[in-house]
């Protein structure tokens, strides 16, 4: 017996025909008598008798009535109660990520929960992988947007479809920016920044191959918001991922990407087997629900 066709049965009472009910419940005729005379058939009772103007009930039609009435007012007001307890849930859920192009897919993440958990809030923190994961660690983020390569012992988390570009920032009256793209012999002989993070730098020298070893490294930098304000006063170019600067003011700094393309991997992540708070345990069934996949 589902709870879907007791609400037909109901409505065929209410509106005592089938064909008035069918145009309430938006069906046609012949689907709503068709799962009538199948409700029947599984009980082993008549419910109506047919060959009369208006639909009228058998005695057995009326106890089921009187039941079904009984069982959807439990059922909606279990539903209310489950829409209460997710209404009262409350809190803070913490997010560490870096500058990444991911950070795009975070909004629409946060809109979806905010309307069905109005009370919660959230706090966005920004830092390097390794920062992040650390803090994690301790508990003191719940989830992690972090750019790879970087050690998920620990954590369970998503692999983002979408990738991470590798650029070159560089002052618009740059003879770099006449290009469409930089490769790594175009970089030997100007001042860079690099990524504080040693593991990236390993990505960066790899892709350099022997030419790393001529690079002028005049800066490290964990943010690329700072070393883009080196890149303003022409102190250097900047290696970062693209993330968010092509939302930035292209007439002050600009960037090209990296020939032959470089490109990484950011990660969902939360700490396995954490005592999360109920705030942010529901964020991260919304995460599982929103991308569909199976937990590493």
């Amino acid at each position: 017996m589902e709870i879907r066709v007791l609400r037909y049965f109901l409505t065929v009472v209410r509106e005592e025909s089938i064909t008035k009910a069918a145009d309430v419940l938006h069906i046609t005729q012949p689907t709503l008598s068709r799962q009538l005379s199948q409700m029947e058939e599984d009980m082993g009772v008549k419910l109506f008798h047919r060959g009369t103007r208006k639909i009228l009930l058998t005695n057995e039609g009326l106890l089921l009535r009187r039941r079904a009435e009984e069982i959807l007012q439990l059922v909606d007001k279990t539903e209310r109660e489950l829409t209460e307890q997710d209404e009262m849930v409350e809190g803070t859920v913490s997010i560490g990520c870096g500058d990444l192009g991911a950070v795009q897919m975070l909004p629409e993440l946060f809109r979806s929960f905010h309307e069905r958990y109005p009370a919660v809030t959230f706090d966005l923190y920004t830092a390097t992988a390794d920062h992040v994961r650390e803090q994690m660690e301790h508990g003191l983020i719940d989830i992690g947007l972090l750019l790879e390569p970087i050690n998920m012992e620990k954590f369970e988390f998503i692999r983002l479809n979408n990738k991470e570009q590798w650029v070159v920032v560089m002052s618009p009256d740059s003879p770099l920016a006449k290009q469409n793209y930089v490769t790594s012999s175009d970089l030997i002989d100007v001042p860079l920044i690099l990524p504080r993070r040693l593991n990236v730098q390993s990505e960066l020298a790899s892709w350099f191959g022997n030419d790393f070893n001529k690079l002028n490294i005049l800066f490290t930098s964990n943010l690329s918001a700072n070393s883009s304000i080196m890149v303003y006063h022409k102190l250097a170019y900047s290696i970062i991922i693209k993330g968010s600067i092509s939302l930035w003011d292209q007439e002050k700094v600009t960037y090209r990407p990296l020939y032959p393309e470089l490109t990484a991997s950011s990660i969902l992540a939360w700490k396995r087997q954490q005592p999360f708070g109920l705030a942010a345990s529901k964020f991260i069934e919304h995460i599982k629900e929103n991308f569909a996949i199976q937990e590493h």
